[in-house]
């Protein structure tokens, strides 16, 4: 949008890239996997490196089933997480997001802070959700009234003791109660993130931890199978190409097999000592 008045001065090397929270960037003909491809193969580029799509949905606690569902049929949750893989699979070192927890269950408000926290750039976002401000914020940008704008260090409730120790202002305008605005890097999302508070388990903790016994017994199963083919004294000689993939199989899984009880086994630790 243009402005009203005034002039915009961007920096350079700028790559901007926002989060609309009408979610009408989504086709209604496209599948999950379209919205991140845009319907264009099956690889999406993130951070310069290519990578499946159906392994970046699991980033962002998609199922690989979920591929080809109709993005119409989402949940609201859903959608605000498919908003956001879109917009981090761009190149950009600027993220505007406009009232990004709009619609958005607990899980994926859990998932949205960690994906916050782990960006590169500049966060830029405005919402009235307060209680997000002061867990993300690390600089809150309000309108003072009379076109003034203000800038407080921290986040929403920062910002109301700073204006009530200063007698300049000692009540909070009609537009500072409706939203707020901030600019915050990644790397200061965690650092705030991560003062003074509790060892807790990440949402994605919760949800590996839950999804890991499925996967190792479909690994126990592919173990079974690979190795009940290989048992068949004849099947070198008959197919050598297929004896060197199911060896070559078994490995994989075996070694998928390891490495997911080792993640479980630490997952489940964090656990116990978590509930004590």
């Amino acid at each position: 949008l243009e402005p009203d008045s005034g002039t915009i001065k961007l920096g350079t090397q700028l790559e901007m890239v926002t989060l609309d929270q009408r979610r009408d960037m989504l086709k209604p003909d496209w599948t999950v996997a379209d919205a991140l491809t845009n319907g264009a193969g099956d690889f999406v580029e993130v951070a310069g490196q290519q990578k499946h799509v159906v392994s970046y949905m699991k980033d962002f606690l998609f199922l690989p089933e979920q591929a080809r569902t109709p993005v119409t049929v989402l949940s609201g949750g859903e959608r605000g997480r498919l908003m956001l893989a879109r917009a981090l699979a761009r190149p950009s070192n600027l993220l505007v997001l406009d009232e990004p927890t709009n619609d958005l269950d607990l899980e994926t408000l859990d998932l949205l802070q960690e994906m916050l926290a782990e960006y590169a750039g500049t966060v830029l976002l405005v919402s009235h959700d307060r209680d997000f401000l002061d867990r993300v914020a690390s600089s809150v940008i309000v309108a003072e009234g009379g076109g003034a704008w203000g800038e407080y260090a921290g986040g929403y409730s920062d910002m109301l003791a700073q204006r009530k120790a200063n007698p300049l202002h000692d009540g909070v305008s009609e537009e500072t109660k409706s939203g707020s605005g901030t600019g915050i890097s990644g790397a200061e999302i965690k650092k705030k993130q991560g003062a003074g508070r509790t060892r807790k388990m990440t949402f994605k903790d919760k949800h590996a931890l839950e999804v890991l016994p499925g996967e190792i017994e479909k690994l126990e199963q592919s173990i079974v199978a690979f190795e009940a083919k290989l048992a068949d004294a004849s099947f070198f000689t008959k197919d050598p190409d297929g004896f060197e993939k199911t060896m070559k199989g078994l490995g994989k899984a075996q070694e998928d097999l390891a490495a997911s009880e080792e993640r479980w086994l630490e997952l489940e630790a964090v656990r116990e000592e978590i509930e004590g």
